[in-house]
């Protein structure tokens, strides 16, 4: 999308801002990233199920579906009419608190630890390299004419 100077004059640009926080709401496909797919996807016949040989009566059979869909159904209407705003709140501020935890906490943790880390990094390399580096090529040197000769005696 390109902004024109006449439609930054105009106020297009505050538009464009202003609209970055609502969004529009899919009201037919209301999980559109499966996030519920395997989970909460519940039917009388994953719930309820008679093997052969065992069955109640016919009607009896129906009026449990009936009702265990029925009773689904409404059931989860009237909570998320009573509880979905509520626990919407709720769950919105949660993750404004972790989302401001991770923006001015966490973040900021782990750059002062990458940056300390990298200076005891170059502090550690310059003892390695200065102590370690002459010994081990001084014992290199010493022990590079010694022969090991394996024999098997029978």
């Amino acid at each position: 999308m390109t902004v024109t100077m006449v439609d930054v004059i105009n106020g297009y640009e505050q538009k464009v801002q202003m609209d970055g926080h609502h969004k529009e709401i899919d009201l037919i496909n209301r999980d559109p990233k499966q996030i519920n797919e395997d989970v909460v996807k519940v039917d009388f016949e994953d719930v309820i199920a008679e093997p052969d040989g065992t069955h109640s009566l016919d009607g009896v059979w129906k009026a449990s579906y009936t009702t265990f869909t029925v009773s689904k159904y409404w059931c989860y209407r009237i909570l998320s009419a009573i509880l979905g705003i509520p626990v919407a709140l709720l769950w919105g501020f949660l993750f404004a608190c972790l989302s401001f935890c991770h923006i001015w906490a966490v973040v900021p943790c782990i750059k002062s630890c990458l940056i300390e880390s990298q200076c005891l990094s170059q502090m550690y390399s310059l003892v390695i390299h200065t102590f370690c580096d002459p010994l081990f090529e001084a014992l290199g040197k010493i022990f590079s004419s010694v022969r090991v000769v394996l024999r098997k005696e029978v």
